[in-house]
């Protein structure tokens, strides 16, 4: 009897466990990126998206039974949790594979988003828009749920061009704060290094129409100029600026409304004329550096702060104050919000009269868009457009998600792209 073999009996058990752990460490390595592997295409659902674009009644019809299905939408804490491994969330997403021509690293952009829910949706909007050479400023409302700001904290620390805001409001409907979130976003990235050109505001239910190469050329065309909405307002929109407004609170989602009071408010400072407009802007950074330092916009803020909406006054009144970068004269026709190409919104009491009517859904009479308007999005004209919700109708965004996906590897393969 050979004394050793115990000892080999006990090596060879010992090697044996060694390789039992080693492949199950692998394995669970294997199966972790397949989950991640997975997620690229997470919740996508089979439909032939060229089809929608023609619309193919099968395909359009199958869209439409899809929707109905009733699905759960997908939590914040799985994107917060995938985030904690960066790498492999950038390489699941194939945030790797986009890379910067010559000319966009020569025109930078910068975009303001202000959000407060939906992780999600906004880490797609973030997907759609993204290119190393921009610049991405986060601002989460401060009411926002923990897990909500937890996955915005993580987009934020997985790139090295998207950050949070350095000062966060507390955002109400139709308030001051709406306008100071954004305001936030612009002072933060005037002081980045990324020198871009314009900036961008959005939302979370906001989707681009064009990729960043094609937004680019657009921008191009601008010359310095601003796009954005500004019209003279009716006498019902005068109300919202000549009446002082309370915050108080409300019974229903919003929890806070401004309130009209019989205080009527002093003029506007410097005889300012007011003009109205929408939320949404294209502004070059001249503007931008302009609005920061101006002693007369720091007085008009102050005098909206207590107006309806003043986001939707703001905006639409600098741009036509004389001398500032990029201005609309005041005797220049209005500007609305058909003709500015910054964002494209379906309201119900124009349908059929300035656009087809919506397939998706109506939300305080406003379209979310359905899967068989793929077609006519894309081809309007407008660079961005709202509303977009993946518990309506997820097709919509998967399609636009992969028209654009398209274009950029286009123009990817045909144009040299910058390392770094």
């Amino acid at each position: 009897m050979n004394p050793r073999c115990p000892k080999r009996r006990q090596l060879g058990l010992l090697t044996l466990s060694i390789l039992l752990l080693v492949t199950l460490k692998y394995s669970y390595i294997r199966d972790t990126q397949v989950a991640l592997e997975d997620l690229q295409i997470f919740r996508k659902h089979s439909i032939n998206c060229s089809d929608i674009y023609e619309l193919d009644p099968a395909e359009v019809g199958k869209s439409l039974v899809l929707r109905r299905q009733q699905t759960k939408e997908d939590e914040d804490e799985t994107l917060t949790n995938l985030l904690s491994n960066c790498p492999s969330f950038i390489k699941s997403r194939s945030y790797h594979d986009v890379c910067a021509s010559e000319e966009e690293r020569d025109f930078p952009l910068a975009y303001s988003l202000v959000v407060h829910k939906s992780a999600w949706m906004v880490e797609r909007l973030l997907r759609a828009l993204y290119s190393p050479s921009n610049i991405y400023c986060i601002h989460y409302d401060q009411k926002s749920s923990p897990q909500f700001i937890a996955a915005m904290e993580g987009l934020a620390r997985c790139f090295p061009n998207v950050f949070i805001a350095s000062k966060r409001e507390s955002v109400y409907y139709a308030s001051i704060s709406r306008l100071k979130a954004d305001l936030n976003c612009l002072s933060d990235l005037l002081r980045s290094e990324v020198k871009w050109k314009y900036v961008i505001n959005l939302c979370g239910q906001d989707f681009p129409l064009k990729s960043n190469r094609e937004l680019l050329s657009e921008l191009k065309k601008l010359n310095g100029t601003n796009m954005l909405e500004t019209s003279r307002p009716s006498e019902q929109k005068k109300l919202r600026f000549t009446f002082h407004y309370e915050l108080k609170d409300a019974s229903f989602e919003y929890k806070k409304l401004p309130v009209k009071t019989e205080q009527q408010k002093s003029p506007p400072p410097h005889g300012i004329e007011v003009f109205i407009g929408n939320a949404y802007f294209v502004l070059s950074r001249d503007f931008v550096v302009h609005v920061d330092s101006s002693s007369v916009v720091r007085d008009f803020l102050a005098w909206s702060e207590d107006t309806y909406s003043p986001d939707e006054h703001f905006w639409a009144t600098l741009v036509r104050l004389p001398g500032v970068p990029g201005e609309v004269p005041r005797s220049s026709p209005d500007i609305t919000d058909l003709m500015s190409k910054t964002r494209l919104v379906k309201w119900h009491y124009l349908e059929e009269r300035l656009y087809p009517p919506c397939t998706g859904q109506h939300v305080r009479s406003v379209c979310i868009f359905g899967a068989a308007e793929l077609r006519w999005l894309l081809n309007y004209g407008h660079w961005f457009a709202n509303k977009f919700d993946p518990k309506v109708d997820p097709i919509t965004i998967q399609c636009l998600e992969e028209k654009l996906e398209e274009k950029r590897k286009s123009f990817q393969s045909s144009t040299a792209c910058l390392d770094g």
